[in-house]
């Protein structure tokens, strides 16, 4: 409560008293209307004299308590209203740090995230690399192994006894790989049933080392077998395979021939050398020329030619090379009578 200065309450008092005085001397100290006269020389009485100032002051108490009061109540609101203010400006302002932290916090692992995805993403373009440089490296290495046509070379040369060893038709061993090493590479993968592209990689080598070899059929003589199935044409002898040829039968296609249509297949079964010819020799339909040709059945014959693939290509004779029809003629001996067995 706020003090009121004793300077205020004795002037208050003192205008209090100046009505007083003045209604005294104007009345001739008249008493009011209902009032005791007193004795004259009489004192006055304690409550007359302090009646009225004590009332006065009283009044006045009140009044500038009230204004007090009111004073403090006002004080403690703006009070109050500061401190909310400031209490909500800190929380606003913590939240707002927190908000920031949080948004940092997150933008931080964004960013290692970001980080850690380029890092793998480099790494495995790195593996992916390492990947294809080894398998490159052992591509090369692969192919600094491998036999092709073109080569030449001590290599070569092993690669050539080696044919000529298992029974694949190959005449010199000259270190050249050229035509007549490619009929004999062709030979051997197919006879173990491989991809007939004349390369001597990993597996062909593979087959060179194990020896692979064809089988015979027949048991007795010298006979001519023929695996359509394969492409081989065979030398036997009592049921012993001692050359193996490339070779290229009918490829099943139609044909028009001198007006006629025929099927380019090749039969089936055992049949004999029944005719030859020892020079080039025309087709009676007028389908090529064929080497020393001999035939076994109708038209048919095994005869030598300067292509032989190593699949299906003729019209249905056996084609092998000039070089081989050449060895069958003069140096095995494939007479009239000799047996020919297609299977």
């Amino acid at each position: 409560m706020r003090t009121v200065p004793r300077t205020r309450r004795r002037r208050a008092a003192s205008l209090l008293g100046v009505p007083v005085v003045l209604a005294l001397v104007l009345g001739g100290c008249a008493p009011l209307p209902g009032d005791t006269q007193p004795e004259p020389g009489a004192a006055p009485t304690a409550a007359t004299s302090t009646g009225s100032a004590s009332d006065g002051v009283s009044a006045t108490d009140d009044g500038v308590q009230g204004s007090a009061s009111e004073d403090t109540a006002q004080q403690q609101a703006d009070q109050k209203a500061a401190d909310d203010a400031a209490k909500k400006a800190a929380e606003q302002k913590a939240a707002e740090k927190a908000k920031k932290a949080a948004e940092k916090k997150a933008a931080e692992k964004k960013a290692a995230e970001k980080e850690a995805a380029e890092e793998a993403a480099a790494q495995e373009a790195a593996d992916q690399k390492a990947a294809e440089e080894a398998a490159a490296k052992k591509a090369a290495d692969e192919r600094d192994k491998m036999l092709a046509y073109g080569d030449s070379g001590a290599r070569v040369v092993a690669l050539q006894e080696r044919l000529q060893e298992l029974g694949y038709f190959l005449l010199d061993a000259d270190g050249s790989f050229g035509p007549a090493t490619q009929q004999a590479v062709w030979a051997l993968q197919k006879a173990a049933g491989q991809y007939r592209d004349g390369v001597v990689g990993p597996k062909t080598q593979a087959a060179l080392d194990d020896g692979v070899r064809p089988q015979a059929h027949s048991s007795s003589g010298k006979v001519v077998e023929i695996d359509l199935e394969r492409q081989l044409l065979m030398t036997v002898e009592n049921g012993q395979v001692t050359r193996i040829f490339n070779a290229s039968s009918g490829n099943g296609d139609t044909y028009e021939a001198k007006g006629r249509t025929y099927h380019a297949t090749t039969p089936h079964g055992s049949f004999a050398v029944y005719m030859e010819r020892d020079g080039m020799h025309e087709s009676t339909l007028e389908l090529g020329s064929m080497y020393r040709p001999k035939y076994f059945s109708g038209g048919y014959a095994v005869h030598g030619s300067p292509s032989i693939p190593p699949y299906p290509a003729s019209h249905g004779c056996v084609r092998v090379s000039n070089s081989a029809i050449n060895w069958l003629w003069d140096s095995w001996g494939m007479p009239h009578g000799t047996p020919v067995i297609l299977y």
